[in-house]
């Protein structure tokens, strides 16, 4: 089960300029609705979240979590991952439990 990956900086700009957001513990997750029939994702770590291997498994738990609740998420919407910078210091002993419990909160609204 594969997810769609949002690419083009274009998307990402239009997403951030025109969704709604939602705040977790963790991330920020804009969601916007878009026109082509299709979940799309977005997976964001900036250097607040610390070094490239640090902001490379803040994505990877992100994808996990798409990957797992899939069916969660609404058809016809992007959806942005925004590792907040508050990563930076628990990366090391957070867990994948940790994120899905944080966003599934939100997730469900």
């Amino acid at each position: 089960m594969s997810i769609n990956k949002i690419k083009k900086s274009k998307d990402f700009s239009l997403i951030y300029n025109k969704s709604q957001k939602m705040h977790t513990k963790y991330a920020i997750i804009f969601i916007k609705e878009n026109m082509n029939n299709e979940q799309r994702f977005g997976f964001v770590a900036s250097k607040k979240t610390g070094n490239a291997v640090q902001r490379n498994r803040i994505k990877r738990l992100f994808k996990e979590f798409v990957k797992t609740h899939k069916n969660k998420f609404r058809e016809n919407t992007d959806y942005i991952f925004v590792g907040k910078s508050v990563l930076k210091e628990k990366i090391k002993n957070l867990k994948y439990k940790d994120i899905e419990k944080d966003i599934i909160k939100v997730i469900k609204q």
